[in-house]
């Protein structure tokens, strides 16, 4: 078996995920994600120093209130492990499609939620340095920590489901579709 050959990692496309015989070689997962960290601003935001503030924050949040967390070095690198889980963990198209859907659902809410948290605290996100900062304008704590939450669940789910879509797309030789029903009722 031969090994699949990176596409050197140009600006115009991922690196190759396909071997010399056309099947898919998941050790080439790392190298388009980090193809995606690279060069896709919708994936890159996830280095932003305003998310991996907040991405910093919700570690640190979750640990306060008991949860059992693994404390990543980055956000990039939960962004990461968070693919590399979610391809093995959905392995058939109805699956990854499922998962894609309720990525981009979570995606909707979130935003949904912040813009209206936004709009009502009259948070300016546009110019604020820090969002933790700018949080601090919403004067009831709970609000707060969902806000902050929303804001890590935005970035995360943005970055991921736009990963994800490209996968899915070599996988299944179509691109995904929130709409398309993959297994019409019998």
């Amino acid at each position: 078996m031969s090994a699949a050959q990176p596409n050197s990692h140009s600006r115009q496309s991922p690196p190759t995920l396909r071997d010399a015989e056309g099947r898919i070689d998941v050790d080439c997962v790392p190298d388009v994600v980090q193809w995606f960290l690279d060069y896709d601003e919708r994936v890159a935001i996830i280095r932003h120093p305003r998310v991996e503030e907040v991405f910093q924050w919700k570690q640190k949040f979750s640990q306060s209130a008991g949860e059992e967390v693994f404390i990543f070095n980055a956000a990039e690198d939960r962004l990461a492990i968070g693919i590399v889980q979610a391809l093995a963990e959905n392995s058939t198209e109805a699956d990854l499609h499922s998962w894609i859907s309720q990525l981009l659902n979570a995606l909707e809410e979130s935003s949904r939620a912040n813009e209206a948290a936004s709009e009502s605290n009259q948070l300016d996100l546009g110019e604020a340095t820090s969002v933790i900062k700018e949080a601090e304008k919403i004067p009831i704590a709970e609000e707060r920590h969902e806000f902050l939450l929303n804001c890590w669940i935005e970035a995360l789910c943005t970055a991921e489901a736009r990963v994800l879509g490209w996968f899915y797309k070599e996988f299944y030789g179509r691109p995904y579709e929130p709409s398309r029903a993959l297994f019409p009722p019998s």
